[in-house]
């Protein structure tokens, strides 16, 4: 399983998979050993409820659970009816986002919007962060499926993205990649048009696991890097690291539960810093690899939906 990170002892990850005869389990990576503790844990939603005011404890606890082993080598990335294959690891947690949190993103919003872009320019500097609805649960795209550029609109970018595993009680349990696909023509026309160029089929993808780690004032250190290929061949390559992000992880948090609760827990996607040049767009088949340091790789192939 390429896209898994590389096994840590000092690490653990949680992952959701289907399992035939089985449906959707949720599991345990240490090290290189996947164990099955659907039957001890029950779901996501339930250890992010049981890990508040607890999350190093939680984590913890984790160690010490037994159960199935699931081989690596028999886990698949796309849906298969024989063997287990990987699940976007939310199962009632919404995704939001934040916007404009790095100075690059600034730029290119500006750059694309008609007006100028002075909003953009006035958030990226302001108290209150942009936070905004991207995906249910059920809507989430996981590693291996497509992701979706929309019919109508004619310039389509990935935004890879560091996600903050957020409990009910507000705290960073654990971080997962995704992909906060958008379309920059729609929402360069006007800012108001913000829900229909994020928010649509397949435009969300999370995955390939939850890397479990308290995160409160600082940020992890970790790069992430992007790759497009077009019929085999690199389009694009773009790489930025999480120093550059300019709010705090505890702030983005605090402003998004602020006056909403998560009882399931909620995914809050952070920002990207990796923009591609404005004379590129995604097509029809497109495949888009992001990697950041400790989490491993979310693949996914385009479509238009």
């Amino acid at each position: 399983m390429t896209l898994l990170p590389e096994p840590r002892e000092n690490r653990i990850y949680l992952l959701r998979f289907h399992r035939p005869g089985a449906g959707p389990r949720l599991g345990v990576l240490k090290g290189a050993a996947l164990v099955d503790v659907t039957e001890q844990i029950g779901s996501l939603a339930t250890w992010l409820c049981g890990s508040c005011g607890r999350v190093e404890q939680a984590i913890a606890a984790l160690r010490e659970i037994d159960g199935d082993a699931v081989a690596l080598d028999d886990l698949a990335v796309q849906p298969d009816q024989q063997r287990p294959y990987l699940l976007a690891p939310v199962d009632r947690q919404d995704v939001w986002a934040a916007g404009v949190t790095y100075e690059r993103s600034r730029e290119a919003r500006q750059q694309e919007a008609i007006d100028g872009g002075d909003v953009y320019a006035r958030v990226y500097a302001s108290p209150r962060p942009e936070l905004f609805f991207k995906a249910h649960a059920s809507g989430v795209v996981g590693p291996g499926q497509e992701v979706g550029i929309r019919h109508d609109a004619t310039w389509s970018v990935p935004e890879p993205e560091l996600g903050l595993v957020v409990n009910p009680a507000g705290e960073v349990a654990g971080l997962v990649i995704g992909n906060d696909m958008s379309s920059r023509d729609i929402e360069g026309e006007n800012p108001l048009y913000l829900p229909q160029a994020k928010i649509y089929t397949a435009s969300c993808a999370l995955g390939p696991c939850i890397l479990l780690a308290p995160v409160q004032e600082r940020w992890p250190e970790l790069a992430i890097r992007m790759h497009i290929r077009r019929d085999g061949h690199t389009v694009f390559t773009g790489e930025t690291h999480t120093a550059r992000i300019r709010r705090s992880p505890q702030e983005l948090v605090h402003y998004l539960t602020r006056s909403l609760a998560f009882p399931d827990g909620v995914v809050l996607l952070t920002g990207t810093g990796i923009v591609p040049p404005d004379e590129f767009g995604l097509q029809a088949g497109d495949e888009i690899s992001i990697t950041i340091d400790g989490l491993g790789t979310l693949e996914n192939r385009v479509k238009v939906v």
